[in-house]
């Protein structure tokens, strides 16, 4: 077959599009706007064909599967027949894994798969700590279960609605609603049988369950590592934090602790505000790290002798400031400004952030940086250099002393401090002592027996009876000294019985996968001022992090601890961003709804098959009927629908019309046929089936099948074959993303709680997807012959 120019631009766009695609750095669904675009603007398709995607019938049934999911949820039907359904559930693992598949995977036929996942997450936890089961035994059963449910109908499987749909518009019948029954029934048996006997022995059992035997604020916060975290501290008499809000003693802030209550005679205030003021005597229950209250401790013990306005001088002729434009891919993206590290890699400090109008001089470490963020980097002229000459940071530019005064507004002081000789930090290197982690102080020299040492070498150590020159805020060293005069309580028993109040819990929660929040650092989240509630750590690859939150970037697939009130917890409970996993906080369901919101579903499904209503505008239908009968709110059904999916699918089947269009269809399906047409029509789409699979490792189900379509409709063309079996086939090839946590949301979903790597999805998912395949190729001559093109029940006008 001849390459033509149109071929030519064609496939360059489709190789560009997955290439995008694999690569991950932009998202899917702003991949496909920009394919849309292009292939409007080269001519490949008309305008009205470019846009025709939001239209298109496959793109109105997902929208309105969407909203009837939640609305189901949200009566509380799926919910209810998932609880009553795993009481009958045994003490015995595999009964419980099996239930489970069962009943995830029967309402994911007519359910989007993300909800249910969403919906059994929390109840499963619950099951498996009850029955003392680890839960990273049953959690990927789980979402495996949701997938192999979607084989089954066509209403809440895209890429089901998707071929159905491309069959349509090439002028054959196009599948019914139970169509996919037949063959989607035996392989959802089959895989829960294979899961549930063999493939369930190779999860592992995570730490995070080794003693969830039952669900306590207890057993959260031993599961988390936080039982030996909670400290008692005390403001002594006199203290210079006597009369500070907790906000001015930088208790949070600066030393990374949460406060979690605050004792004054006799009562307790939980989750106190940061505008609270100190009193003498106030008993404090943090949550944080003790060594680090000791390192500020230490610290708190320096005595500021003066100021030193001539050395500030002297040290501003051999220091030089610049300006630090932070570039995609520099180093610093992931790392944040982590000042002894800086230090010690770069020989640089860093007085500020600016972000457009925004300046940052505080708390430096804990801002996470963006690409485009400037720093104001301090550093001798040879380090000034060497940064120019390789800027692997960003790109280094120079900066005014007028700009440094107006927009920086850097009005610092140079101190000299003196380390007592009986110093606890005497010995101590300087990179060891985190000196700079303090309060963003900046080390600029050494005084010792005469001689100064501009910017000392991190290697350098400090003794006892030194200077120290250090820039930097006098209130500071204040604030340390406010440290040092806090008492520790070692009787952790009074901690305890505060964190079990009656008022105050914890819950865990993980972001749903439709959530804006993922991919931010948390510590833009703003989750106290939001919520009023205190994220105690982040459980990720096996291991709970509980320092440095701030920093870190939420990811799909994290489980967050929150500490707060009962009452605050209910407002997280409440908000579409998070799953609850704890009984405390769940979403509230309006039960009074389930009859109206299950006959609604059931019409839906009956319009369609009485052939009355096409689905696209039955769901539609349905999805209105919710809003009006009160089982779902407007902004409900709005916060329902999953708008990148929506994108994707309406953004790249134009691409499918060009594919068709241009003749690179054919020319793509060409090799294939070259191959296995001599092998007969089932060596095709056996073929059609592993290519597929393959490329649905790391491209989404729906783009896949929006490319696939039109190849599967040109080789059954040149075969001369209908083409519904090719189309179930490749349906469900994309549908059986078993293989990898990416290539799901739902895997992404239980991958935190349940403590998986993606190691683990290969380990089960690998022989599934095997025995999928054959399964399907054994039960489709039977159940789906291929049948001469013209002819058969699914005959169109080809």
């Amino acid at each position: 077959m001849t390459l033509t120019p149109a071929i030519a631009l064609s496939l360059a766009i489709l190789a560009l599009t997955l290439g995008l695609l694999i690569h991950g750095r932009l998202r899917t669904d702003v991949i496909a706007l920009l394919v849309l675009g292009t292939l409007a603007a080269t001519g490949l398709v008309e305008p009205a064909e470019a846009v025709a995607g939001f239209s298109n019938a496959a793109v109105i049934a997902v929208l309105g599967m969407f909203i009837l999911t939640a609305a189901l949820t949200r009566a509380g039907i799926a919910s209810s027949i998932a609880r009553l359904l795993l009481r009958v559930t045994g003490p015995r693992e595999g009964w419980v894994a099996g239930v489970v598949m069962a009943v995830a995977g029967t309402l994911s036929f007519f359910m989007n798969k993300v909800g249910v996942a969403a919906l059994m997450l929390p109840v499963v936890v619950d099951l498996a700590r009850r029955r003392r089961i680890a839960a990273s035994r049953v959690l990927m059963p789980l979402s495996q279960a949701t997938l192999l449910g979607g084989l089954t109908t066509l209403v809440a499987n895209p890429p089901n609605l998707l071929v159905s749909n491309a069959l349509e518009e090439a002028g054959f019948a196009p599948f019914g609603v139970f169509d996919f029954a037949p063959l989607g029934v035996p392989l959802l048996l089959a895989g829960i049988l294979f899961v549930v006997l063999i493939a369930r022995h190779g999860l592992p059992r995570t730490k995070l369950e080794e003693h969830a035997e039952r669900r306590s604020q207890r057993q959260l916060r031993m599961q988390y590592g936080l039982q030996a975290r909670n400290i008692e501290l005390r403001v002594a008499p006199g203290s210079i934090l006597i009369g500070k809000t907790l906000a001015e003693s930088r208790i949070s802030s600066a030393a990374g602790l949460v406060v979690m209550a605050l004792e004054r005679h006799g009562s307790v205030d939980l989750m106190p505000s940061k505008q609270t003021r100190l009193e003498a005597g106030d008993k404090l229950f943090v949550q944080g790290s003790l060594e680090r209250i000791q390192e500020f401790r230490r610290w708190g013990k320096l005595v500021i002798e003066r100021e030193a306005p001539v050395l500030k001088e002297l040290l501003a002729e051999q220091l030089g400031l610049v300006e630090v434009t932070v570039t995609e891919g520099s180093p610093l993206l992931a790392t944040g400004v982590d000042h002894a590290q800086f230090r010690r890699d770069h020989q640089a400090n860093v007085l500020a952030i600016r972000r457009g109008g925004l300046i940052r001089r505080v708390n430096l470490g804990q801002f996470p940086l963006r690409a485009g963020d400037k720093l104001l980097v301090q550093a001798r002229a040879a380090t000034v250099a060497r940064l120019r000459r390789r800027p692997i940071l960003g790109d280094v530019s120079e900066i005014t002393e007028r700009e440094i005064k107006e927009t920086y507004r850097l009005e610092e002081r140079l101190f000299v401090v003196r380390v007592p000789r009986d110093s606890e930090l005497a010995g101590s290197e300087i990179a060891r002592s985190r000196f700079g982690n303090v309060f963003d102080f900046r080390l600029l020299g050494l005084f010792r027996d005469g001689k100064l040492t501009i910017m000392p070498e991190p290697s350098e150590s400090i003794q006892g009876g030194d200077l120290l020159l250090v820039q930097g805020g006098a209130e500071d060293l204040g604030v340390l000294r406010g440290f040092q005069e806090l008492e520790i309580e070692h009787d952790r028993r009074a901690t305890a019985t505060a964190l079990e109040s009656e008022r105050l819990g914890m819950i865990e929660a993980i972001p749903d996968p439709r959530s804006t929040l993922v991919g931010r650092a948390i510590g833009e989240l703003g989750f106290r001022e939001k919520y009023g509630l205190e994220l105690a750590a982040v459980w990720r690859n096996r291991s709970a992090i509980r320092t440095n939150l701030d920093r870190l970037t939420l990811q799909l697939g994290d489980a967050l601890l929150f500490v707060g009130t009962r009452e605050r917890l209910q407002i997280l409970g409440r908000d579409p961003d998070f799953v609850i996993l704890t009984g405390l906080g769940q979403s509230y369901v309006d039960s009074g709804k389930a009859p109206i919101a299950g006959a609604i579903m059931a019409g839906v499904i009956l319009s369609v098959l009485i052939g009355w209503l096409p689905i696209h505008i039955a769901a539609l239908v349905g999805a209105t009927l919710m809003i009006v009968t009160g089982c779902l709110t407007v902004d409900e059904a709005y916060r329902a629908i999953d708008l990148p999916v929506l994108f994707i699918i309406a953004g790249l089947l134009p691409l499918g019309v060009a594919l068709d269009q241009s003749g690179a269809a054919a020319y793509l399906a060409a090799p294939l046929l070259a191959v296995l047409e001599p092998l007969g029509p089932w060596w095709v789409v056996a073929g059609l089936y592993l290519v597929t699979a393959a490329a649905n490792v790391v491209i989404p189900a729906p783009a896949l099948v929006v490319v696939m379509s039109p190849i599967v409709l040109s080789a059954s063309s040149h075969l001369n074959v209908a083409p519904h079996t090719a189309m179930m086939a490749v349906a469900l090839a994309a549908s059986a993303s078993f293989v990898s946590p990416l290539s799901h949301a739902a895997h992404l979903m239980v991958m935190g709680p349940g403590g998986y790597r993606p190691a683990d999805f290969v380990k089960v998912g690998l022989p599934l997807a095997v025995l999928i395949f054959v399964l399907a190729m054994g039960l489709l001559p039977v159940l789906w012959p291929i049948t001469p093109l013209g002819s058969g029940p699914h005959a169109g006008a080809g």
